[in-house]
């Protein structure tokens, strides 16, 4: 029976994994630990940063704030996954999905321009090492991430009253969560093809308006780098770029191959796992890609252990 024949439709039947029960308890156990590790890694990056004064830098501000989004996150997905798992509801109504659609778009569009303003804030460390405290003072690190806030919220609204707006044709989601290409598809209002064309194109402005920032950020930066003449100096500059960048690489080979691919190659299992790389496993790297790779991070943990 199609939504439009049936008049007490008010959800999506949201399949998770249920089709594949033979993995049901590697699942559960993954989604749980990388949950656990999640939350502690980035939990204890947000209060090593706040306890100890000499993190009361825009850098390490930057860090704390992509720590609690990546929280964010990932309790937007994974509580919701892990209750479909283990009940076997795969039933999530329609202002549910919407609202996981809405929070999940926002501290996704957030951990994009974060990155983006921390390139700005490493470019302006390597290039601009003198005037660097005056340009990333306080009052900046906290317009910039005021500014990053509205917009990913504005972004998250626009993208989920156009994607509420449509009727749709099947209330059945090959997914284990609500994202916007796997409502897009379901859609068949007259308008979804031209709503989807504006869709792409938005949404390739949001994910590679950050990417192209990054890399031209990060051309100025090895430009800068390559003029060191020291090579200790080089390594020594560039490795406080290594975390970020790393970070960067990890985000968005998996979101441009998620959100970028010829619909040829479309198949709900490949969309599952690679919305995992991203959605679960980035989060959940990113507070222990900070502390292997910083010196005064690891000197800082010492220090409490």
């Amino acid at each position: 029976m199609e939504p439009s024949e049936n008049k007490t439709f008010s959800g999506f039947i949201l399949l998770g994994f249920s089709d594949v029960p033979h993995f049901f308890l590697l699942l559960v156990s993954f989604f749980l630990v990388t949950y656990i590790l999640c939350i502690a890694g980035n939990s204890f990056m947000i209060m090593l940063i706040v306890s100890q004064p000499q993190f009361h830098t825009t850098m390490y501000i930057l860090m704390g704030n992509l720590a609690f989004v990546d929280v964010c996150f990932t309790s937007t997905i994974i509580p919701r996954a892990l209750y479909g798992l283990l009940s076997k509801d795969i039933y999530i109504s329609m202002h549910g999905c919407f609202i996981q659609l809405f929070l999940f778009l926002a501290v996704a569009n957030m951990d994009g321009l974060l990155l983006a303003v921390m390139a700005f804030d490493r470019l302006c460390a390597v290039c601009l090492p003198l005037r660097y405290l005056i340009i990333m003072n306080n009052r900046t690190c906290i317009c910039l991430l005021a500014f990053s806030w509205v917009i990913a919220f504005l972004q998250s609204t626009f993208y989920t009253v156009l994607t509420s707006s449509q009727s749709f044709c099947s209330w059945v989601i090959h997914h284990f969560f609500c994202d916007v290409p796997v409502l897009m598809k379901l859609a068949c209002s007259e308008m979804s093809e031209a709503l989807q064309i504006a869709d792409y194109a938005i949404i390739s402005f949001i994910i590679l308006g950050p990417v192209l920032f990054i890399f031209g950020s990060y051309v100025l930066i090895v430009r800068a780098v390559l003029a060191i003449q020291s090579s200790q100096g080089r390594w020594k500059t560039f490795s406080t770029c290594s975390s970020h960048l790393t970070m960067v690489i990890l985000l968005y080979s998996t979101v441009i191959f998620m959100y970028f691919r010829p619909t040829s190659i479309y198949s709900p299992t490949y969309d599952r796992f690679v919305s995992v790389a991203y959605s679960v496993i980035n989060p959940t790297l990113n507070p222990f890609i900070y502390s292997l790779r910083n010196k005064e991070v690891k000197g800082a943990v010492r220090k409490i252990l």
